[in-house]
């Protein structure tokens, strides 16, 4: 059985088919917004959405593997753009739903200065990131310890994580002291996270633009995705930490 199929069976039962039933592939970073949206639309309508989280890269793989999900919310523009471009996604669906942050952060509270001098400074054991080559957060991650002079340095030192959500599990549970973790894994409603971070400047990496495409042309997919990008979903999406266009 492919992965991509378990995963999916696992999150929405036996059943993957259905005109009312639509299967989104979410990038780690954006589950918990994704769920809250979820959740609001089945609320509203006669649909229900499942979740499969994971890399960006991973789930970029899946579908061209013939994985059969109909929405991806992806935490790039890069792999939206090249199913777009290769006519594996919908037309004309291509859209920017948010752009997120990356952070530095470290549940102590004194270890992380408001500049992320403790990267320099080399004051820890490991540092955490995502998987440059997968996840979108990962490769802004490298960029900014290249563009500090400290990719090579750090070599050592550098735990991957295979996506941003592994990622804030190694630094969550002590495995890792600090690391780069995304903006909305620290400010989701109800979460209390303590500790010390460093808002990374925007300047440091390119842009993490977000971007969503439909993966087939149907009306429930469709609707989903236009929640997302609606109103109700940008109140959301600011409210777990991210900007949206």
């Amino acid at each position: 059985m492919p992965v991509w199929l378990g995963i999916l069976l696992l999150a929405g039962g036996s059943s993957l088919v259905g005109a009312d039933e639509i299967r989104v592939a979410v990038a780690s970073n954006f589950v918990g917004a994704a769920r809250v949206l979820a959740d609001r639309f089945e609320a509203a309508t006669e649909h229900s959405v499942v979740l499969a989280s994971g890399s960006t890269g991973k789930h970029y793989a899946q579908i061209l593997h013939g994985a059969p999900f109909q929405v991806f919310l992806a935490a790039d523009e890069r792999r939206p753009r090249r199913l777009d471009e290769s006519g594996r996604a919908v037309e004309g669906s291509r859209v920017s739903y948010a752009r997120g942050r990356l952070v530095l952060w470290s549940p102590s509270e004194s270890l992380v200065d408001a500049e992320g001098r403790v990267l320099a400074t080399r004051d820890f054991t490991y540092l955490a990131m995502a998987n440059p080559r997968l996840a979108p957060y990962g490769k802004a991650a490298k960029q900014v310890l290249e563009n500090r002079g400290l990719w090579e340095a750090l070599e050592g030192r550098r735990v991957m994580g295979e996506n941003i959500a592994q990622t804030f599990q190694f630094v969550r549970t002590g495995n890792a002291p600090l690391g780069f973790v995304a903006l909305s894994q620290l400010e989701a409603p109800g979460r209390s996270v303590g500790g010390s971070r460093w808002l990374v400047p925007e300047a440091l990496h390119e842009p993490i633009e977000q971007q969503a495409v439909l993966l087939v042309d149907e009306p429930a997919p469709r609707a989903f995705l236009e929640f997302v990008t609606g109103n109700q979903g940008q109140v959301i999406l600011r409210d777990h930490g991210y900007e949206v266009p």
